[in-house]
């Protein structure tokens, strides 16, 4: 269980450290971001989803059912972007390079739930 309480520590303050700063950087954008609400409903799910990375980090096999739900919300933002990028969409850059670290946790929470399946707790 240690491996997927590490994996689910290090991605909740990864996404903390760099979702946070996007609350503050909205005005950044040009031109201007056309439906704020999207862009700020974006960060804020994301950081909420954090909170969940936290969960399971603190006890993996209580929040073993959320793993699942956990690789979900990683290829919600990856998934997308891969496609966006082999269309010409999207450029290689902090957006693609983000969600192939969401790929790369996607990955690593499959792991997990795999490695979980058999974890028997010493009595």
């Amino acid at each position: 269980m240690r491996f997927t309480k590490v994996i689910f520590w290090v991605a909740a303050i990864y996404g903390i450290v760099a979702l946070l700063p996007g609350y503050f950087g909205e005005s950044q954008y040009v031109p201007a971001i056309s439906h704020p609400e999207f862009y700020y409903g974006f960060h804020g799910l994301a950081l909420v989803f954090q909170l969940v990375f936290i969960m399971i980090a603190r006890d993996p096999l209580r929040y073993r059912a959320l793993i699942p739900i956990a690789v979900l919300e990683k290829a919600s933002f990856f998934l997308p972007s891969l496609v966006l990028w082999s269309q010409g969409r999207l450029e290689v850059g902090g957006p693609f390079i983000g969600a192939m670290i969401d790929g790369i946790f996607m990955l690593l929470f499959v792991w997990s739930w795999k490695l979980s399946r058999d974890f028997r707790p010493s009595s």
